[in-house]
Parts: structure tokens; sequence; C-alpha cells
């Protein structure tokens, strides 16, 4: 966005584009990811409009060209794209960053909205759309997020301890003080690196399915619980009464063993 007006293809003057968005750290910068560019600008200049910064990209390339060279707070992504479409991208996306994702679609079936949010995404909204809609997502999407307890940041790479337990990041491998390597799923990986991050916070079950599966929670959903306890199974010297992940009643959980980086 250059002197009011949006550019919606990916040509652009980094240099200018950085000085503007200087000017303006303290508004939510939106990447909207759609190859119909009458939907980039129609999206771009009413988020614009309601004071928000707008990127936009037509496929995969140019989204990832823009999270290299931009921060972004949100993406409002497409599911039908040339190239990778938008549930491959979702996907390799929340395997690295924590990035909000709106899936955004002309598919209306309840098997596309399941899929997308599976695969990360925190909200869905079906082409086509009233923007105030998607507005009012974006700002509950953009809420949650920053209501969510800092996360004390560590390093891809880096190697820390707790209890009788060594976790390596990179490899993704939990060791027991004697050795002995125990196997993690997917989302028990997920769900103790998100303790990890956040040692002596209590998580309640909609932040925890957040920040775990990038996704809302619903009325009676209780996945989480069983996550917990399978992870407690392999963490706990006695999971019948853990230590280490408590039990916050009316609360959630709270990761309590102090967290050393090695």
């Amino acid at each position: 966005m250059i002197n009011g007006k949006f550019c919606c293809t990916f040509s652009f003057d980094p240099d200018r584009t950085s000085t503007y968005i200087g000017l303006m750290t303290d508004r939510p910068h939106i990447l909207v990811v759609d190859d119909h560019r009458e939907i980039r600008d129609l999206v771009g200049r009413f988020l614009k409009q309601h004071g928000m910064r707008v990127s936009t990209a037509p496929d995969g390339k140019s989204m990832q060209q823009i999270l290299c060279e931009h921060r972004i707070d949100l993406i409002v992504l497409d599911l039908m794209l040339p190239g990778e479409d938008g549930l491959t991208l979702c996907r390799n996306l929340r395997a690295e960053s924590s990035i909000s994702v709106i899936m955004l679609t002309a598919m209306g079936e309840e098997t596309d909205r399941i899929v997308g949010l599976e695969m990360g995404a925190d909200d869905y909204i079906a082409k086509p759309f009233n923007p105030r809609e998607l507005l009012a997502r974006i700002k509950a999407v953009l809420r949650r997020a920053k209501s969510l307890p800092e996360q004390e940041r560590l390093p891809e790479e880096a190697l820390v301890g707790f209890d009788r337990w060594t976790f390596n990041l990179a490899t993704r491998q939990l060791v027991r003080e004697d050795g002995v390597i125990v196997p993690l799923s997917t989302g028990e990986f997920n769900l103790l690196i998100t303790f990890i991050h956040r040692p002596g916070h209590i998580l309640n079950r909609d932040q925890l399915i957040d920040l775990t599966q990038g996704r809302d929670s619903t009325p009676f959903d209780r996945s989480i619980d069983t996550q917990v306890s399978r992870l407690r199974k392999k963490v706990e010297a006695d999971p019948k009464d853990p230590q280490i992940i408590k039990t916050v009643w009316g609360g959630g959980y709270v990761f309590t063993p102090t967290v050393v980086k090695t």
C-alpha cells in the first residue's frame, strides 16, 4: 500500500514499503492471499479503511516472499490457489510459525472446513462473504492471540532440561535421565513444546487447543484432555499423581518444572 493505494500484484518497492510500514507499526498487518485480484482489492481496501495494514499475494510463492520481508500478524488464505493450495500452505506454515490464519474459500462443505481447521487454521469463512464478518473474525482471532501468555523465546535448535528430562527441540527427542529415548506423537510434541515455552502459566483448554492445533475449541471438546493424559503417561513418574503437568481445577493446566536451557 503506497500513498493510500493498494497494489494487488506482487510488484512493489521494498524501500518505500518499509518506510510506510515503519510509520504504522501499531496497526495489525494482514496478508491477503487470493488468486482473484478483485477479492484482494475489495478486502484490502476494506481492511485499510478500518485501520489495518494490508499486503496481498496471488499465490503461495508470493506469500512466502512477503513473509520473509515483513512481520505479518494474520493471513487471510484462500483454499483454492494456483500451485500449492491453501491447505498445503497452511500446514507448512503451521509447522514453522504461529501466525494466525483464516481460511477463505468458495467451498461450503463441512469437510473442507474441518480439514482446514485440522491443518492449523484459526478460523474459516466461506465465499461469498460479508466484509464486515471477515473483519469481525480477524479482530477476534487477533484478540485471542494477544490474550495468550507471552512465550519464552527459545531457538529451534535449543536443548532444554526439566525435571528428569532433556528435550531436543531440533530432533524432537525426549530423553530420560537414564538415557532412554521416549517417542512423542505430533500432538504430544506440540503440547509439550507449548508447555515448555510457557512454564508456570495456567493455560485453559481453549488456549491449549488454539496453541497446539491452531483452531477454536468447540462445545464439549475434550481432545486436549486426552493429549494431556497421554503426555503425562510418558513424562510423569506417577501419571495418577502428576507433578509436572498439574491440573488447575476450573482453570486448565500448568507446567510446573523450571525449564533450563542446556
